[in-house]
């Protein structure tokens, strides 16, 4: 990491940073649970979290040694996921705190099963209302606190749970929003994945473009031409990738060897443009990633013996 823009004297910055790695180190994957349920994405959800942990290094010189860190981290990845989906064209619902009821209508007793139905269904609901439900009903934050993290008030806070709420409480409960993946990228997805089992990696590299990117999560990020990514791959045993489904949505899924069956472990996320990989990102140290995912489905024969499945 670079030092800060603006830095605090040497002994107040090194202590903010020890209270940072000590924080994130339990909070990280509770975070990136909230940037997936946010952006619709587990792969995305990492992306925006580990901005967002890097723009709260960039401001350590300004954060208030007086109050906790951990909200202090959700707020700005709650900005972070914000602007995550402006960028992506959805139209954020303007503020209603003055229509906000005096009364918030009771809801169930937030369990296990609840609280990955909650998950499940929010993507229906605007940023905003996505937001407060998550804050509130699945990670126990108070009105108080919510309304701090989303830069609102608790009545405004009030208004988005109850427009929420009874959104939610309308939708059926098995319903997924749908998505599809283009002929050309599940091509060359597949293309991808068969290559990289027969560890051709000069066939590989024709489908990578010369430029591309690579970032193997929290470890290294940089051009793929510059990395020893193939040859750490080729001195692995006892994996394979395969592609598949995450969440319904097309994804690279790295397996390894458990026993006679192959177990999913890790992901890959390929960025696509003209028909070549731009960008390669390696979930491989983030298993978080693939936990906080509400499916995982193997769209080839992972249930092979390893031997069997060795290129």
């Amino acid at each position: 990491m670079t030092e800060p823009a603006e830095t605090a004297p040497p002994d107040v910055f090194d202590a903010r940073f020890l209270a940072f790695l000590e924080t994130i180190t339990h909070l990280r994957p509770k975070l990136h649970r909230y940037c997936a349920r946010m952006t619709g994405s587990v792969l995305d959800g990492e992306d925006v979290a580990q901005e967002a942990l890097f723009q709260a290094y960039r401001k350590l010189h300004s954060f208030d040694d007086r109050r906790p860190m951990a909200p202090w981290l959700f707020r700005i990845a709650h900005n972070r996921c914000i602007d995550f989906l402006r960028r992506r064209g959805v139209q954020i619902e303007a503020e209603t705190a003055v229509l906000a009821p005096d009364f918030v209508p009771p809801v169930n007793p937030v369990g296990p099963d609840l609280g990955r139905a909650v998950e499940h269904l929010v993507m229906a609901l605007p940023p905003k209302e996505r937001a407060c439900v998550l804050l509130k009903d699945v990670f126990d934050y108070t009105l108080e606190e919510i309304a701090e993290l989303v830069d609102s008030t608790p009545g405004g806070v009030k208004a988005a749970l109850s427009r929420g709420r009874a959104k939610l409480d309308a939708l059926p409960k098995d319903a997924a929003p749908p998505r599809a993946a283009s002929e050309e990228t599940s091509q060359l997805l597949h293309l991808y994945v068969d290559r990289f089992n027969r560890r051709d990696w000069d066939g590989l590299r024709e489908l990578i473009s010369a430029d591309a990117r690579l970032q193997v999560a929290d470890r290294f990020v940089g051009r793929l031409s510059d990395s020893p990514y193939f040859g750490r791959y080729d001195k692995i045993a006892n994996w394979r990738m395969a592609v598949g489904e995450v969440d319904g949505r097309l994804a690279i899924i790295t397996l390894r060897a458990d026993g006679d069956r192959w177990t999913p472990q890790s992901l890959v996320r390929l960025d696509i443009a003209d028909g070549r990989v731009e960008r390669v990102v390696d979930f491989l140290h983030c298993p978080w990633v693939l936990t906080n995912a509400f499916s995982v489905e193997v769209n080839d024969r992972a249930d092979v013996s390893p031997a069997a499945g060795q290129p």
